[in-house]
């Protein structure tokens, strides 16, 4: 299970090696996402809190990457946070999330990213339930949800 101890050391000293990587030029991605999925996924936009599809949706299946397919998170870790955004415990695995320091806005948090293609996909804060203390607070226009996937 990761902690914020572990979310901290990837930022500062190096994400884990993701098992492929998926890379596109600026135009093959704009021709492949929405403008907002673009503006949210690779210009690291935010979506307006609470208007995400995701946000009020607690269906079983994966969360995986919008970009490029990678299983980010799973059902049974997303909790209710009353933030706007979707909000998970964990990845499903320990190197589907890529982990930066950001410091835009005034602000000093931890941007998390699809470690295979790198979108954006929002921000992990230390105010999460127990036993991780994690908060993923997420775009739903970095998600799809994968209902045929059973929760695991």
């Amino acid at each position: 299970m990761l902690t914020w101890k572990n979310v901290m050391e990837f930022a500062v000293k190096g994400n884990p090696k993701p098992e492929r990587r998926v890379e596109k030029s600026e135009a093959e991605w704009r021709e492949l996402l929405t403008p907002e999925q673009y503006r949210v996924a690779r210009q690291k936009g935010t979506e307006a809190p609470g208007t995400g599809a995701h946000c009020n949706v607690f269906d079983e299946g994966q969360y995986n990457c919008l970009c490029c397919n990678t299983p980010l998170f799973d059902s049974t870790i997303k909790f209710k946070s009353s933030s706007g955004w979707p909000s998970f415990t964990q990845p499903i695995k320990e190197n589907a999330i890529k982990y930066e320091r950001d410091t835009s806005f005034g602000m000093v948090r931890v941007e998390v990213m699809c470690n295979v293609c790198d979108a954006h996909l929002g921000h992990v804060f230390p105010d999460g339930p127990e036993p991780s203390g994690l908060r993923y607070c997420v775009n739903s226009e970095s998600m799809v949800l994968d209902t045929s996937k059973k929760a695991i």
